[in-house]
């Protein structure tokens, strides 16, 4: 499995470390900081899923106010890692 850790921005989250196996499926998804209930409930929702099918739904979700929300740069986590993933 490819780890991956993303520093986050706009969020109360700071980092995001996760896990894509050669199915590109997403395992041990990890918010540090953030709701902890919210974090630890999306971690589990995501578990398992095609990495491609949790950026569908999570991509552009917003924290109120925000621009952005701990969902939608866990999409754009996950955009990252299927990048890499990908060119090697």
């Amino acid at each position: 499995m490819k780890q991956t850790i993303y520093e986050t921005t706009g969020t109360c989250s700071k980092f995001i470390n996760l896990e894509l196996d050669e199915d590109q499926r997403v395992h041990n998804v990890q918010f540090i900081g953030g709701c902890p209930g919210n974090t630890i409930g999306v971690a589990r929702l995501v578990e398992g899923k095609k990495a491609q099918d949790v950026i569908d739904m999570l991509q552009g979700v917003r924290c109120g106010y925000k621009s952005t929300s701990c969902p939608d740069q866990l999409a754009m986590a996950l955009t990252k890692a299927l990048k890499e993933q990908t060119a090697g």
